[in-house]
């Protein structure tokens, strides 16, 4: 499916450029008419993205970046207005997930470390960019998860800090909106990567069943019986950070395909 041009010549940076979501939003954005300013720590996972933007005719800044850093993220946000001389967009997808364990039982450097990452880093950047996405009027974009609509065992220390990146981004469109910038989430339910692939297939294997049963066993419960694509959920992002979604702020956009109504 192409991609309307609905980012024409916007600047958009994406903090976490991974080889699943991270890279299908920044490539949806270029073909969306955006320049990118591409952010992560694998400065080889970076280049690659960045030569992908520029064979669909945009231009893209590469720069490594430990997010958690103060002077990384500020080097971060220097180097973009250096080179484009604006921000117009800014889409946080950096997470970090502590493992699956009972919220009694997680070590709480763990819960820390989710908390570092998935709000801190998105604060951080937010706050080093409302300048230039005030002055040309601009959008935020946090990617939350599915976690934040139900309350599973052993997901408790992911949905505390996704709670809170939720929080965050109301907060921000509340304190941003009046000078003229909208801020929003996402929250995908879990996304046919290859990890998760590689996870269907790990548990078909110990159980000695074709991995396409217990990805049907997994997806029984969304309406559409299947995982989202990346591409669907760029998409989705790529919406509300656009001025299609002009009169939206503060919404946290559920795309899960139906497994929960909220």
């Amino acid at each position: 499916m192409n991609v309307p041009d609905l980012l024409p010549g916007k600047v958009v940076l994406v903090a976490g450029i991974g080889p699943g979501l991270g890279r299908e939003l920044a490539v949806r954005c270029a073909r969306a008419g955006a320049d990118l300013v591409l952010a992560a720590r694998t400065e080889s996972r970076l280049a690659e993205v960045a030569d992908e933007v520029k064979e669909l005719g945009r231009r893209a800044l590469a720069v490594p970046t430990d997010l958690t850093d103060d002077a990384a993220a500020e080097n971060l946000v220097r180097a973009a207005i250096e080179t484009y001389g604006r921000v117009d967009t800014f889409i946080h997808n950096a997470f970090a997930a502590p493992r699956h364990l009972h919220v009694v039982d997680v070590d709480l450097d763990e819960v820390r470390d989710g908390f570092e990452i998935n709000v801190y880093a998105a604060l951080r950047l937010a706050r080093l960019l409302t300048p230039t996405l005030v002055e040309n009027k601009g959008s935020i974009v946090m990617i939350n998860s599915s976690v934040l609509r139900h309350s599973n065992e052993r997901c408790g220390s992911y949905k505390m800090a996704k709670a809170g990146l939720l929080a965050l981004a109301q907060m921000l469109s509340t304190e941003l909106g009046p000078k003229g910038v909208r801020v929003n989430t996402v929250a995908p339910g879990p996304i046919l990567i290859d990890t998760v692939k590689a996870f269907v297939e790990d548990i078909a294997a110990a159980r000695g069943v074709p991995s396409q049963q217990i990805y049907d066993e997994m997806t029984s419960t969304v309406d559409r019986r299947r995982l989202q694509e990346p591409d669907e959920v760029a998409d989705a992002v790529i919406f509300l950070a656009s001025d299609m979604a002009r009169a939206i702020t503060g919404h946290c956009l559920d795309v899960n395909g139906g497994e929960f109504h909220n």
